[in-house]
């Protein structure tokens, strides 16, 4: 009895996550049953509906085990979006079908808004009017929310805009909404990605066999060794208490914190990719070496790939993108400026319900708005607008000795440098640098970039959404303090002998990430081309590996919390 109850009640302590045994029990039994229904040599339409249908349900199982009773708040949006969409097709009159897609879009982010949103709206409510109201009930936030409405809005938007024909049957809309690779961590799917695939015959060559496993083992790799390592290792300890630690500390930890992040949730899609390959289904890439990227907009279009594309259908493009006002350039620069600006800000909130979140979306956003205008500027401009900015921030910093303007005159300096050989060499040579030259300091700058966004973005994370906002400045401004105050640089040789394996780990995660794309397909496709006992065997000697590196506790992945 004990049994049967561990195997089908749900236990908050232990969600079935991808990283735990008993998923890939669970996981075997349904790739069982999966195979005898696909196994018949014609596949009729009958076969594939009952693939679809066995898939739903064991998806909905899935998310029961994960988020419990939310999975009625799952089912609940799935019915009524499809019912919508069905509506939205039949109208005849644009008005009506564009009522439909409001009651639509209301609904689903209003669930989004309550779960996601309350505390933070009470809060910012008491500070705009000076009262005090609370919330009493503590809100639990469904596993996965932020990804299913997104996929649910979109799939109702595209209906509207005549993209897709809507799904005819509530079970295969139920099982592209909730299908469980990809249900509690994306990417986000589009119908006219997934839905053709329910209607396709199931097929599996040999090679898309070995693909998938690659991905899977990647992905398990990924997330056990580099992000739960780092993490429970050095990264969480140094957040938990940034004031412990010096400051080229809790500056290792942040640059070691993009690599966990990136790790965790890349791990999550590979792993996802793979096991939705085993079924015969194709998931859209969400990453695309982001590291690699030369300047913020590039990022974005290589980090979460399949949230910047919603973005940008759903948000920047409908907000104008960069159309002009009339006609003119200035308005179509500033057009496009303020639209970015916008998406970035609804991004940052769509990751988590604190300011915090807020900063880091604006962050992004202003970094992706001065790039477009510093490309812009001539080599002159350039220079002489960088020699007065950095001399601004040493003045400041002369006046105003904080932490923070420290950080921002260091950071100013070293670029300024390095602008200082490019200027002098575009004056004498009447060319630009070498371009591999170009492309390491791009690069370099960018990952600066985006790390030092992302203490906004770590400080908010893993928080109680009550205490959320002070906890989460509280953390920030600690580490800013310690990172731009006065060193020791007397601890940088214990620290690294100390810390070897982390340090070690953290080289060895980013020479592998700037790999060339070119030689991690051709080892993909060497995998993949493998005698299948070979396979075997590198799947006993990963597993083997990510053994050695498993801590005490298994971390759940970081965006499983939006």
């Amino acid at each position: 009895m004990d049994a049967i109850k561990y195997i089908f009640a749900f236990d908050a302590e232990h969600p079935l996550l991808f990283t735990r045994f008993y998923f890939w029990v669970f996981l075997a039994i349904v790739y069982t049953i999966f195979s005898f229904i696909v196994s018949a040599k014609h596949q009729g339409t009958k076969r594939m509906h009952a693939r679809n249908v066995w898939l739903m349900c064991v998806s909905w199982f899935f998310y029961y085990k994960t988020s419990g009773i939310f999975l009625l708040l799952l089912i609940g949006l799935t019915l009524s979006n499809w019912l919508i969409g069905k509506a939205i097709h039949a109208c005849k009159r644009r008005w009506v079908a564009a009522l439909w897609l409001t009651l639509a879009v209301l609904t689903d982010l209003s669930a989004l808004f309550y779960y996601k949103y309350a505390y933070f709206g009470v809060d910012v409510f008491n500070t705009l009017f000076g009262t005090a109201y609370t919330i009493v009930d503590q809100i639990i936030l469904p596993v996965g929310i932020s990804f299913y409405t997104f996929q649910v809005i979109s799939y109702v938007v595209d209906v509207f805009r005549k993209q897709v024909e809507p799904v005819a049957n509530i079970l295969d809309f139920g099982f592209y909404v909730s299908f469980f690779p990809q249900l509690v961590a994306g990417p986000i799917v589009r119908a006219s990605e997934f839905v053709p695939q329910l209607y396709k015959p199931y097929h599996l060559s040999r090679r898309l066999f070995g693909i998938a496993v690659f991905w899977i083992l990647n992905g398990l790799l990924k997330k056990i060794i580099l992000s739960d390592y780092l993490a429970v290792n050095f990264i969480d300890r140094v957040f938990d208490n940034p004031l412990l630690f010096t400051g080229p500390e809790n500056l290792f930890a942040l640059f070691a914190y993009s690599l966990q992040v990136y790790a965790d949730f890349s791990g999550y899609t590979d792993i996802a990719i793979g096991v939705a390959m085993l079924f015969g289904f194709y998931l859209p890439k969400n990453f695309d070496s982001p590291y690699k990227s030369r300047n913020p907009q590039e990022f974005w279009r290589r980090w979460h790939q399949s949230l910047s594309r919603w973005l940008k259908s759903y948000v920047y493009i409908p907000l104008g993108g960069n159309r002009t006002l009339f006609g003119k350039k200035t308005n179509k620069i500033l057009a496009s400026n303020v639209n970015s600006m916008t998406t970035m800000l609804i991004g940052g909130l769509w990751h988590g319900a604190s300011w915090n979140f807020v900063i880091w979306g604006a962050l992004n956003g202003i970094g992706m708005v001065v790039n477009k205008v510093w490309r812009e500027w001539s080599g002159h401009g350039k220079f002489f607008s960088l020699t007065l900015l950095t001399l601004a921030l040493l003045i400041i910093r002369q006046f105003y000795p904080l932490p923070v303007w420290n950080l921002f005159a260091v950071w100013a300096m070293l670029v300024w440098v390095v602008s200082v050989f490019r200027y002098l060499w575009w004056l004498w040579t009447d060319r630009n640098m070498t371009p591999w030259l170009q492309t390491i300091w791009a690069i370099t700058q960018t990952f600066t970039f985006v790390t030092f966004t992302r203490l906004f973005f770590r400080a908010s994370s893993n928080l109680d959404p009550a205490t959320a906002n002070r906890v989460a400045w509280e953390t920030a401004t600690n580490m800013v303090e310690q990172i731009g105050g006065a060193w020791d640089n007397t601890i940088i040789i214990p620290f690294v002998t100390e810390y070897w394996k982390i340090v070690a780990l953290f080289v060895a995660g980013m020479l592998i990430h700037w790999l060339p794309s070119r030689l991690k397909r051709r080892y993909r496709i060497i995998f993949a081309s493998l005698p299948v006992w070979l396979i075997c065997l590198a799947i006993i000697g990963a597993v083997a590996l990510a053994y050695t590196f498993v801590t005490a506790d298994m971390q759940p992945f970081i965006y499983f919390q939006f």
